[in-house]
């Protein structure tokens, strides 16, 4: 009921000698060797490769999820029988996708940005975590924060201080 009917041994032959033979036979030829009468052979060939009786409908595909719908059903399949819906669904335009890119750095943010923005995430996310409190997860934050911090203030080198050699008026050194 739901599934596609199958191809006869005919069509499939046709099918395979069109695709095999693609620009040294036409449909009416591939249609004869296929087995078809000789005064059938070229409306079957026509209609084999109408793509407007094998092309996906609107109505059709809605059709067709609700049947497999149903069936599932009849079965007890409730996952597939809400997949199906939601396919149908999607299908007539009820369900729109949608992804939001945000673009941004958290190198942009001031340090009040940033630990509000923490403090709403660690609130939101809160239950989820597994054993950790929302207070020892901050201060391992605050702790790895003021490590990056400490590492961008106090490289081993300082390329802001010019060498001995370099003079400060010379602005090709």
């Amino acid at each position: 009921m739901g599934l596609p009917k199958r191809l006869t041994e005919m069509q499939m032959k046709f099918a395979h000698l069109l695709v095999s033979n693609e620009g040294r036979m036409n449909g009416y030829e591939c249609a004869k060797e296929a087995g078809y009468s000789e005064d059938r052979a070229r409306v079957t060939a026509s209609e084999l490769q109408s793509p407007k009786k094998y092309a996906v409908t609107f109505e059709r595909h809605i059709t067709e999820l609700g049947k497999i719908r149903a069936e599932a059903l009849k079965k007890g399949a409730w996952s597939a029988a809400v997949n199906a819906e939601v396919a149908r669904g999607k299908a007539a335009g009820l369900y729109i996708e949608q992804k939001i890119i945000r673009t941004g750095k958290l190198d942009d943010l001031s340090e009040i940005e940033l630990e509000n923005r923490m403090k709403e995430i660690m609130d939101e996310y809160s239950p989820i975590l597994e054993g950790t409190s929302t207070e020892e997860l901050k201060e391992k934050v605050k702790g790895k924060q003021k490590q990056i911090r400490l590492k961008k203030v106090s490289p081993t080198s300082s390329s802001s201080e010019p060498k001995k050699s370099e003079s400060l008026s010379d602005p090709q050194k």
